[in-house]
C-alpha cells in the first residue's frame, strides 16, 4: 500500500515539473532562455520545453511596434531662444538576445540620447528653421538613433516631434510679425487687384478706341465708296447725254444735208446763234469777218420780200 503511494507521488511530482516546464510562446513574442545563468537559445512561437531546475526564461521580449512619449525636452536654438519640444518614436525589438543583454534599460538610454541629439539638432538652426523644418528635424533624429541603438537590437522606424513649446513672449512677438505679414500681404494683394484693374479698363478703353476708330474708317470708305458710285453714275449720266446730242446734232446735220439747204439759209442760223450769244452774260462779244456778208444777206432778203408786197398794191 505504501508502495502504490509512494509511485502516486512521484507520478505526480514528474507530471507536475513537466507542466510547469512546458511553455506556448505566442505570435510576436521571444522568450530569451538561459542554462544555469548563461544565455542558451531564443524562443520563437510554438510549443517549447525547457529543462526543469537547470534552464529559466530570463526575459519575454514583444516584438511589436511600440510607441514612446518623451516629456519635454528644453532645447536652445541657434539664435539663443530656448524652447521646450515633445518627441514620439516609433521603435520595434528586432533582435531579442541584444535586446536583453545589449542595455540594463533600453528606454531609458533611448531617452537620454533623443535628448542629447535633439540639443546638438535644434542648436544648428534657427528658430524660424525650427519651426519650418520638422521633417528635417525628424529624419536626422532617426538615423542618429536608430545608429545608437543598432547594439541593443532596437530598430527605430519612425521619430516625430509632437509639439515645440516657445516663450510667451516669443509667441506675442511672432503673432505680431504674423500680423504685419498679413498685412502686408493684403496690401500687395489690394495693390495688384487696383494695378489690374486699371490695366483691364487701360485694355477696354483701348479696345473702344480702335473699334470706334475701325468704325470710323469703315464709314469713310463706304462714304467714298458711296460717293465714288455717285460720280461715276453722274459721268455715265453726262456722256450719254453728250452721245445723245452729239448723235441729234449729227443726226440733225445729216438732214440739213440730205436736204440741201441754200447757203443763205445756214447764214441766217447762224445769225441766229450769234445773236443768242449777244444776249449772253458775256461782256466781250468777238464778231466774225464775215457779219457784213450776213448783213447784205439780211438786206437783199428784205428787198425781196418786199418786192411782191408792192405789186400787190
Amino acid at each position: 500500500m505504501l508502495t502504490t503511494v509512494f509511485v502516486v507521488i512521484i507520478v505526480g511530482v514528474i507530471v507536475l515539473l513537466v507542466a510547469s516546464n512546458v511553455r506556448i510562446v505566442p505570435q510576436s513574442e521571444n522568450y530569451v532562455i538561459e542554462r544555469l545563468g548563461a544565455y542558451k537559445e531564443t524562443w520563437n512561437t510554438g510549443l517549447k520545453f525547457k529543462v526543469p531546475f537547470i534552464e529559466r526564461v530570463a526575459k519575454k521580449v514583444s516584438l511589436k511596434e511600440k510607441v514612446i512619449d518623451f516629456p519635454a525636452q528644453a532645447v536652445i536654438t541657434k539664435d539663443n531662444v530656448t524652447i521646450e519640444i515633445d518627441s514620439v518614436i516609433f521603435y520595434q525589438v528586432m533582435d531579442s538576445k541584444l535586446y536583453t543583454y545589449g542595455a540594463e534599460n533600453p528606454l531609458f538610454a533611448i531617452e537620454n540620447i533623443t535628448a542629447t541629439t535633439l540639443r546638438n539638432l535644434i542648436g544648428e538652426l534657427t528658430l524660424d528653421e525650427t519651426l519650418t523644418s520638422r521633417d528635417h528635424v525628424n529624419t536626422n533624429l532617426r538615423m542618429k538613433l536608430d545608429e545608437a541603438t543598432d547594439a541593443w537590437g532596437i530598430k527605430v522606424n519612425r521619430v516625430e516631434l509632437k509639439d515645440i513649446v516657445t516663450p510667451q513672449q516669443i509667441k506675442e512677438s511672432m503673432e505680431k510679425q504674423m500680423k504685419a505679414e498679413r498685412e502686408r500681404r493684403e496690401k500687395i494683394l489690394k495693390a495688384e487687384g487696383d494695378k489690374t484693374s486699371e490695366i483691364t479698363r487701360a485694355e477696354g478703353e483701348k479696345e473702344s478706341v480702335i473699334l470706334r476708330a475701325q468704325a470710323d474708317l469703315e464709314s469713310a470708305k463706304l462714304r467714298a465708296e458711296a460717293q465714288r458710285t455717285l460720280a461715276v453714275t453722274q459721268a455715265k449720266g453726262e456722256a450719254e447725254s453728250i452721245r445723245i446730242i452729239n448723235s441729234a446734232q449729227a443726226e440733225a446735220i445729216e438732214r440739213i444735208n440730205q436736204a440741201q439747204v441754200s447757203p443763205e439759209y445756214t447764214q441766217i442760223r447762224a445769225l441766229e446763234a450769234f445773236e443768242k450769244v449777244a444776249q449772253g452774260q458775256a461782256t466781250k462779244i468777238i464778231i466774225p469777218s464775215q457779219i457784213q456778208d450776213l448783213t447784205s444777206l439780211f438786206v437783199s432778203l428784205k428787198d425781196t420780200l418786199q418786192t411782191p408786197f408792192k405789186e400787190e398794191q
